[in-house]
């Protein structure tokens, strides 16, 4: 069994990203478990760049680190070629920041986002040695527990969990810690015991306290609750957002995210209560942030994590009752250090133009619509009632406003959709596609298509979803109208859909499926290259239950569905309203004209919480100086080495530019649609190289000195960056590149073949295939190497001459040259002891 940290594994830079897995990162948080009463491991089961990505577990990791008592850490689902690792190294999955094994902590949290998500809960189970089901873990920690949207219908995972807490997570999880923590100092308590105390806690769900009684056929005869007064479990709402501090010191990762930027919750709830959207029915009631925290969050936010992109996050950004005048306020203090603004959710009826003046001051991010459907009459069906004159004319702004691109989301598969409601939407996208032309510019459309997946606790609860052939031929029909057009069309596979929808509605029988088609294989199931439906077939057919038994059939309103017991605030006799009147095409006003009575506030503790009069006060809008004097350009020369070593030449490159942002420093920028630093690398070192001499030269405004910019600079970066010198090259030729590397080689032992190193050093040519994604070259690497030679035992050094061609990395030089197999090339550690520039 291999021992050791990961990053110390001889393989690990051979796994694909293997900066997911090193930890280390900015406002990371490490305790000393020694000085601890409870332990947390927040568990995200997907790739690392996804679940950094979601705002949820960032709040949550800061929220729970805030007290002094409990150590919050973090851990993902590794991918499939590090699983393969792990186990053949019999390795325990474990958390970034201490490396500590899954079974080590009180408590693990996952973090369910999606219903394709949970077999990876699975892996992450299995690879820490943790038995899957409740029943089989006698000991009471560590305690499984979950979160999220997913967890509104938790029957299918139910039985896989200790603890669900429905709703708002921020008091919850607390509250969970302090019962563990009391638990804990009375000795020696039962599981069973602990649940019952935690069912106490508002939003928390215990699935071991209730029993489900089916009748024949597979319908739910009803659910029996097994604790007194504990027949039904209500979700946790926070009544103010802002009564939990918002974290400003985010986690900077090394690793490209999914959305690689400073998100800030401006609101939480929408207001408009579109039929589909199950987060539109869970998050209620609305509770807007207060503009002013906004912008001090957003100060402190870019400092604190150097992102150059700000997202105002909701469900609905547009709604946010003061927007203009905080975008404005947003962008007077932001456009100066080139940070971005992004209103990622944004509905066509909201949008105001002169939002656009706002947020192309620095530059235009991306620029997304939902229309959903392809017509008027359909969006009534869904309590969407925008017209297509509206979406046209948005777009049409949009492109006047410079945008090159929009993208536009659609579904196929809505309750009473036709044959012409789907032409409709390939009508729409053309006459969208249109307006995108300009004289002397080129303009694109992206439309994305999905097969619609009913969820629980929304008016859409009872519908049947579209069959699985149907959806294909939909999105194939759209497909074909729009191939050749200026449009590039996206769309979600309907086979996933049709997993989505078996465990968005199912039952708690669901888990020896999850469990036989997780055996077989499944991975990774909202990844199309991994997603294998045959598979999820026949576990279906081992376990003796029929998938469509879920799907395709409607249920009838008095039917028990498997979540009758949890309550998300929202009365199902409104839901059922809403669900008649979405069958006769009638809309539902936005409850903020007027409360709905649908059952979620009380108008005392929970209300909606909003900011509709608010402008900026003048302690609000604190400008920097403005910098005079001429640019200056300044090299700085660094080592890499430890894990950083394992970073891409991109991720590095990141890095330093966040490191560079947080210390204060003003780069000069280019011009143009997307201005960037004037900053300027060594080439990329190969992954896994240590270095102990890279450079980079930047230009900045004046007011900076060399001995200035290490002390700062070095303050920012993570261990394993280390500034050596800082020189102002204001004068000298701008750099003109690196002219040889010196390489010293590490054999481990092997012994090397002279009589190969002479034969290569002696010919004229040697050459050497290189991969590329444009297929594969032949490159000469005895013209790239100055020299080579075994300067004693387990060493060889080797220079390195960067010219105007193709490159080679010292490591494929290496195998070529003494023929090893990928085994022995595990064994080789490099370092980059110095370069020569031109």
């Amino acid at each position: 069994m291999e021992k050791g940290s990961l990053a110390d594994q001889k393989w690990f830079s051979r796994v694909e990203r293997p900066s997911r897995y090193i930890g280390g990162e900015v406002n990371a948080v490490r305790k000393d478990h020694s000085k601890v009463e409870v332990s947390v491991a927040l568990g995200f089961p997907d790739t690392y760049e996804v679940g950094m990505s979601h705002l949820g577990l960032k709040i949550l990791y800061h929220v729970i680190n805030r007290e002094d008592w409990i150590a919050c850490e973090r851990v993902f689902c590794p991918w499939v070629d590090m699983e393969d690792r792990l186990r053949a190294g019999g390795l325990a999955l474990s958390t970034l920041e201490s490396e500590r094994p899954l079974k080590a902590f009180d408590i693990i949290g996952f973090s369910l986002q999606s219903e394709l998500s949970f077999t990876n809960v699975l892996t992450m189970l299995d690879l820490a040695g943790i038995a899957f089901m409740s029943k089989e873990r006698r000991d009471p920690f560590p305690l499984i527990i979950a979160g999220g949207p997913a967890c509104f219908n938790p029957e299918p995972v139910a039985e896989l969990f200790d603890v669900m807490v429905l709703g708002d997570g921020e008091r919850a999880i607390l509250e969970i810690c302090r019962a563990i923590r009391q638990t804990k100092g009375q000795g020696r308590v039962g599981k069973e015991e602990i649940l019952h105390r935690l069912a106490g806690i508002s939003g928390v769900y215990v699935p071991s306290l209730f029993q489900v009684h089916y009748k024949e056929g597979g319908l739910i005869q009803g659910i029996e609750p097994l604790r007194p007064g504990y027949a039904e479990v209500q979700k946790a709402i926070l009544p103010d957002i802002g009564e939990c501090p918002f974290p400003t010191n985010h986690v900077v990762p090394f690793t490209e995210l999914v959305h690689d930027r400073l998100a800030i919750e401006v609101a939480r709830g929408c207001t408009r209560g579109c039929r589909f959207c199950q987060a539109g029915m869970i998050y209620r009631p609305v509770r807007e942030r207060d503009p002013g925290s906004i912008l001090e969050i957003a100060e402190r936010g870019i400092q604190e994590t150097g992102f150059d992109e700000l997202s105002l996050l909701s469900l609905s950004s547009g709604d946010y009752s003061c927007i203009l005048p905080l975008l404005r306020a947003l962008m007077d203090r932001q456009s100066q250090e080139k940070t971005a603004i992004s209103l990622p959710s944004l509905r066509v009826d909201s949008l105001d133009p002169s939002w656009l003046d706002e947020v192309k001051r620095v530059r235009k991010t991306g620029f997304t619509l939902a229309p959903e459907t392809g017509n008027d009459g359909l969006r009534k069906v869904v309590n969407k009632p925008l017209t297509n004159d509206e979406v046209l004319s948005t777009v049409r702004e949009v492109y006047r406003a410079g945008w090159n691109l929009v993208k536009l989301y659609f579904m196929v598969g809505l309750p009473g959709e036709r044959e012409d409601d789907v032409k409709d939407i390939i009508d729409l996208a053309k006459e969208a596609a249109g307006l995108s032309k300009r004289p002397g510019r080129k303009g694109g459309l992206n439309i994305s298509v999905s097969t619609f997946v009913p969820k629980s606790h929304t008016p859409f609860m009872w519908a049947k979803q579209l069959p699985l052939g149907e959806g294909r031929r939909r999105i194939e029909l759209v497909r074909n109208a729009l191939k050749g057009k200026t449009i590039r069309v996206k769309w979600n596979h309907p086979e996933m859909g049709w997993l989505e929808g078996i465990f968005a509605r199912g039952d708690r029988r669901l888990s020896r499926v999850l469990i036989r088609a997780w055996r077989r294989g499944a991975r990774f199931d909202a990844w199309g290259e991994h997603y294998d439906m045959d598979l999820w077939r026949e576990a279906f057919k081992r376990s003796n239950l029929d998938p469509e038994f879920y799907l395709y059939r409607e249920r009838s309103l008095s039917e028990v569905l498997p979540w009758h017991h949890i309550k998300s605030g929202v009365k199902d006799a409104y839901l059922k309203e809403e669900w008649l009147k979405a069958q006769k095409g009638e809309t539902t006003p936005d409850c903020r004209e007027g409360c709905l009575n649908c059952g979620v506030c009380d108008h005392r503790e929970h209300a909606p919480r909003l900011y509709r009069d608010w402008e900026p006060s003048g302690s609000d809008l604190s400008l920097r100086p403005e910098v005079l004097g001429q640019p200056r350009r300044y090299r700085l020369t660094f080592s890499k080495t430890g894990k950083i070593r394992f970073l891409s030449h991109l991720e590095m490159v990141r890095v330093f530019l966040r490191a560079f942002k947080r210390a204060g420093l003003r780069p000069v920028y280019s011009k143009g649609y997307h201005p960037l630093p004037k900053v300027t690398f060594s080439p990329a070192l190969p992954v896994g190289v240590e270095s102990l001499e890279e450079t980079v030269d930047l230009e900045l405004q004046g007011g900076h000195t060399p001995m200035g910019i290490q002390e700062e600079v070095q303050r920012q970066l993570p261990e394993g960056l280390s500034i050596r010198m800082v020189e102002d090259v204001t004068s000298k030729p701008k750099n003109r590149g690196i002219k040889e590397s010196h390489f010293r080689v590490d054999l481990d032992g092997q012994n090397l073949s002279k009589e190969a190193l002479k034969e290569f050093m002696e010919s004229e040519q040697f050459p050497v295939i290189k991969k590329t994604r444009k297929g594969e070259r032949a490159v000469d690497a005895r013209a790239l190497v100055k020299s080579m030679c075994f300067p004693g035992p387990d060493k060889l050094e080797l220079v390195i001459i960067h010219g105007q061609g193709a490159a080679l990395r010292p490591i494929d030089i290496i195998k070529e040259v003494f023929q090893l197999d990928s085994e022995a090339l595990e064994d080789i550690r490099i370092l980059k002891t110095r370069q020569v520039m031109k």
